[in-house]
């Protein structure tokens, strides 16, 4: 593809990140990526993994330069929104879906933008996953399950042999902790912005609900996720068995909570274990609890990598994500965050070393995965959504919140 011969400078415009996309008459390019941070610290955060690529890409790639902004995941959304609006598109972009990008027609087809060697070596369900009316726009980046994460020395000292299987076990077993150990949230429902929708989705799972029906309509105020949601506020969050005010705890706030011993149990992924471990907390992991009985279907969550056409840059990002998911930096990546990959290689060298055992009880949840609508292009902005008010739902009048959030999401469906 012919090279733009505009060089467009980097600064900060209304506190939303500029781009700079450049490619000059040397005939070196210049590539913007923006992707979420996986971290939960600056010991770990994401633009440390990401500048060790673009550097060695660059190294292998002379002509080709990589500037790498990375975004919190609380404010990425937003941020992206307005490099759009504002015409400061990225080259690649990392986040947590894709749909609404494709639809307005900013995408490049994955076959154009990765080898038939690199397609080859993903996941196919999840490849399939990043359709839309049958084409591929999304490009699986990491993935994970969800299970319930308990604290085994909390349960002990509570007199819990064994972790619940249902609802009203949950809710016995958080009563028994709460009477029985001091300075502990029994259970922790992180239903802030950071990702209200993974755990709504969850709870909503759990009772026969969930956010579409089969003709892919949103079901957000549908009885069964009105009542899940009363359930939640009657029995969990009215007796004071989570944090005082879920609709403003991050899964952050909650995962640290855990690994410091603070929090006895909650729906967690596996880069919690890994948090885990490294607090020194006796955890086990076991099925989500259902209304009647454990989760058939977990959520399974895949975040995505997409390539946007504006900037020209068709070949430069071929070659940067064909670099990106070679085994060395895929498997480099999961095992940071502990988190399960989405291509065959990585995965079976997971598997096969011995070394990700605590994976093994997320590897077997996977088959039975239910995803969020990742394909229907209003997905984003319903999220956006529940981010913001889904959680209130457990701290006033569900289905008016509910019935609300319905409301908008027909609204965004139908624009």
């Amino acid at each position: 593809m012919k090279r733009s011969l505009l060089c467009l400078s980097a600064m900060v415009v209304s506190g939303s990140l500029a781009l700079s996309t450049c490619s000059g008459s040397s005939g070196s390019t210049t590539l913007k990526l923006v992707a979420a941070d996986y971290g939960d610290e600056a010991s770990n955060s994401s633009k440390i993994y990401w500048d060790g690529v673009a550097s060695a890409f660059t190294a292998a790639h002379p002509n080709i330069k990589v500037n790498v902004q990375v975004v919190n995941w609380n404010t990425i959304d937003n941020q992206v929104a307005t490099m759009i609006q504002s015409g400061n598109v990225p080259d690649i972009l990392q986040t947590g879906g894709y749909a609404d990008k494709a639809a307005d027609d900013l995408l490049y087809k994955v076959e154009d933008v990765m080898s038939i060697r690199a397609r080859g070596h993903l996941i196919p369900s999840f490849s399939q996953a990043g359709e839309v009316k049958g084409v591929q726009y999304g490009i699986p980046f990491v993935s994970s399950t969800r299970a319930l994460v308990y604290n085994k020395a909390i349960f002990a000292k509570a007199g819990i042999t064994r972790p619940p299987t249902t609802w009203e076990e949950l809710r016995q077993d958080a009563e028994k902790i709460k009477a029985e150990v001091k300075d502990v949230t029994a259970y922790a429902l992180p239903l802030g912005p950071e990702e209200a929708e993974g755990e709504s989705m969850i709870w909503e799972l759990g009772n026969g609900g969930g956010y579409t029906d089969l003709a892919s309509n949103y079901t957000l105020d549908s009885k069964a996720n009105i009542a899940t949601f009363t359930w939640l506020k009657d029995n969990l969050v009215g007796p004071g068995l989570t944090y005082p005010n879920p609709a403003a705890t991050n899964r952050k706030t909650a995962f640290a909570g855990f690994a410091a011993g603070k929090v006895a149990m909650l729906n967690g992924h596996p880069s919690l274990i890994q948090m885990a471990e490294h607090g020194k907390v006796d955890y086990g992991v076991a099925p989500i609890p259902g209304k009647d009985g454990p989760l058939d279907s977990t959520l399974g969550v895949a975040d995505w990598m997409m390539a946007f056409k504006k900037n020209g840059h068709r070949d430069a990002i071929k070659a940067f994500l064909d670099f990106a998911y070679s085994e060395k930096n895929t498997l480099k990546f999961d095992e940071l965050y502990n988190l399960m990959p989405v291509t065959k290689d990585t995965r079976y060298v997971m598997q096969s070393s011995g070394k990700h055992k605590d994976l093994g009880p997320f590897f077997d949840l996977l088959p039975g995965a239910v995803f969020y609508p990742l394909g229907d292009r209003s997905w984003d902005a319903v999220s956006a959504e529940i981010k913001k008010s889904g959680g209130s739902a457990v701290n006033s009048q569900p289905a008016k919140v509910l019935g609300a959030l319905q409301e908008k999401a027909d609204q965004i469906k139908s624009d």
